[in-house]
């Protein structure tokens, strides 16, 4: 029996028009063109600061251990801050995700917790941690409060998207036994959002951890304290050694959190 040429799948383009594809092609194309040829370049600055950049680089080459002391401080505060934000956010986002979830929350409800999540979301932590350095001071407690709203915002949205995508199998078989809200809550939809939980909020702590560095730049506590002073003091290679101690802790959260996520699923 004869066959005919094989036939290949292929997937459709996302802009069917031909035409629109291209029009899009070149209006992308032109904008950025348009946007670079406006931004205000100072060449002539770019090019004297490279030799100062040079000279950066030059004397953080090799970095100073020396200070091992200051250093180890500094990270310790910054992780002391991270942890207990994480917690604190991930603590306080459990009930604003549940209330920002479309199907278990009415209507007024859901809105007020889409607020909470959208404005704790709206701004920078550098933002957030300068505001709350002016209200609490300097010092560690505008860092733990500012990446305290950070979690909330990042683990509520996901935690309420989660929600939003359980199985209702196991809500209305809670329901029809006559459970109320939080029997419900307990026993149908919290055990299907625990490993999501788990894994965001190894990743929060991970995420708090760079934050607790960049937030301590504008007097949050921290180890960005100590790298804004180094680099205050052309204390280039005491600073570059700040720098590889955080990629390196960094690298360390990453596998503590791969092993953690291993053992959950």
């Amino acid at each position: 029996m004869a066959t005919g040429p094989a036939r290949t799948w292929r997937k459709p383009p996302f802009i069917a028009s031909p035409w629109l594809r291209f029009a899009l092609t070149v209006a992308v194309l032109g904008y950025l063109g348009w946007a670079l040829a406006t931004l205000p370049f100072d060449w002539g600055r770019i090019s004297e600061g490279l030799p100062r950049a040079a000279r950066i680089f030059g004397g953080g080459f090799p970095p100073s251990f020396e200070r091992l002391e200051l250093l180890a401080t500094g990270f310790k505060e910054s992780f002391q801050i991270a942890l207990l934000a994480t917690l604190l956010g991930v603590l306080l986002s459990i009930p604003f995700a549940v209330m920002a979830a479309r199907n278990i929350s009415p209507r007024p409800v859901y809105l007020v917790g889409r607020a909470v999540i959208i404005v704790s979301r709206s701004f920078h932590p550098v933002i957030v941690a300068i505001l709350f350095v002016k209200a609490v001071g300097f010092g560690p407690l505008a860092g733990i409060l500012t990446l305290t709203l950070y979690s909330i915002g990042f683990v509520g949205k996901l935690l309420a998207e989660e929600i939003e995508e359980i199985d209702w199998g196991q809500v209305e078989a809670m329901r029809s036994v006559g459970a109320g809200f939080l029997a419900t809550l307990t026993y149908a939809v919290f055990p299907q959002i625990l490993p999501r939980q788990i894994g965001l909020s190894m990743y929060q702590l991970d995420s708090n951890l760079r934050a607790s560095a960049v937030v301590g730049i504008v007097g949050a506590g921290g180890i960005g304290s100590t790298l804004m002073n180094a680099f205050g003091r052309y204390d280039y290679d005491f600073a570059f050694a700040i720098l590889l101690v955080i990629i390196a802790v960094i690298l360390a959260s990453e596998g503590v959190s791969g092993w953690v996520r291993k053992r959950v699923w």
